[in-house]
């Protein structure tokens, strides 16, 4: 099923090429076929004969295209990664004849660890998640996003639960190896199920490395895998903290709530208990990262604790603090974080999401129902 995104694919490749990357199944070649005008050159290097032949001689791009005589046109080439040899070829036909090119892929770490041609600032890079709550619409669902996550392939499947471990299972173990990002399967397995116990809280890659039984330099070497391939990302603490000193290790979260509960081996979160107010935080980290790449790429995203433990979930732009909490019923201790925040003065908003019903002020914090703070999220209204 076609979900329109809001990334505006024709706007982004309109005056310039442009990357599109994310991780598989979020959906990228279906945007491209749903979107783009018909008739648009669309190259897969899925395609064997395709690959086989572009392989053994790149300039085959090229030559197709003076063929049929493109000028100032777009073309797609999809998974880029397969190939990097192709980068001089497109580099050389967006000089000679003015195309823009639209590249995807799941990693841009092949592409750099080929040492090739990455345009040169000739390209901008955009990413493409998984579905978000403003996409779905009337379709979206807080209880299933939160148990199975919110790839397209998987919100929308009749057997949910089987097609998630299998991507778990068959992605995120084999195919990365299969792309050459890491040899050892078993190994990185290891570090999946402790990196998933990782998220949504500071990190010790020491730690991580004694849990999955790695060398340290291997676990960096695995987070970098993790972010190349969108699946992973770190979130960095907010450190301009005056009257609390702050810490200043980063966070990290998985791409995917529903990713993150099959590796930790967990069963659908309940109601108030601790995993589903994990999964409601990590959902929140997905929607606001989504909101950044899609419509302010480069904007902050950072979160606030102090040495004091005092702590805010989320920092966006460095002028609005969010606290996110999965209760129907808000009390004062709720308000610790974003209380001991407001002393520092530089926050422009400080709210606090949860599930009560209606929205409510109490002294600086604004309380808001989590589907209001979406709407205007997604409406521009924290855009600065």
């Amino acid at each position: 099923m076609f979900v329109p995104r809001q990334l505006d694919l024709l706007k982004v490749t309109a005056t310039k090429s442009c990357f599109l990357f994310g991780p598989r199944q979020t959906g990228k070649s279906m945007l491209i076929r749903e979107t783009l005008p018909t008739g648009t050159p669309i190259y897969n290097l899925l395609d064997q004969r395709l690959w086989l032949d572009w392989n053994a001689d790149p300039t085959r791009l090229r030559q197709e295209i003076e063929a049929k005589d493109l000028r100032n046109a777009l073309v797609v080439v999809d998974e880029i990664q397969k190939l990097p040899l192709l980068m001089d070829e497109i580099h050389l036909l967006i000089e000679s004849r003015g195309l823009r090119f639209l590249l995807t892929g799941s990693s841009a770490r092949k592409l750099r660890r080929s040492g090739v041609n990455l345009l040169g600032g000739r390209a901008r890079s955009r990413f493409l998640h998984p579905l978000s709550w403003s996409e779905l619409g009337s379709r979206f669902q807080l209880g299933k996003a939160l148990q199975h996550g919110l790839m397209p392939s998987i919100y929308f499947s009749e057997e949910p639960e089987e097609d998630l471990r299998a991507y778990v299972g068959t992605y995120l173990k084999e195919e990365i190896t299969a792309e050459g990002l890491t040899r050892n399967v078993a190994a990185f397995a290891r570090f999946l199920e402790v990196a998933a116990l990782c998220s949504g809280r500071m990190f010790n890659k020491t730690a991580v490395a004694n849990d999955s039984k790695v060398p340290r330099t291997t676990v960096n070497d695995y987070f970098e895998i993790l972010g190349d391939t969108m699946l992973g990302w770190e979130l960095p603490a907010w450190n301009h903290s005056q009257k609390r000193k702050a810490i200043e290790t980063a966070k990290f979260y998985l791409f995917d709530p529903g990713v993150v509960r099959i590796l930790r081996r967990q069963e659908a979160p309940r109601p108030r208990s601790a995993e589903f107010g994990d999964a409601f935080e990590h959902f929140f980290f997905h929607e606001l990262k989504t909101w950044i790449d899609t419509r302010r790429p480069g904007m902050d995203l950072h979160y606030w604790r102090s040495t004091s433990q005092f702590e805010v979930d989320f920092i966006l732009g460095g002028h609005t603090a969010i606290e996110v909490k999965s209760t129907k019923e808000v009390t004062i201790r709720d308000f610790k974080g974003l209380k001991a925040l407001a002393e520092e003065g530089r926050m422009k908003r400080l709210i606090l999401v949860c599930q009560e019903p209606v929205p409510r002020k109490v002294g600086e914090i604004l309380v808001l129902p989590w589907e209001v703070f979406l709407e205007r999220l997604w409406a521009d209204e924290y855009a600065e």
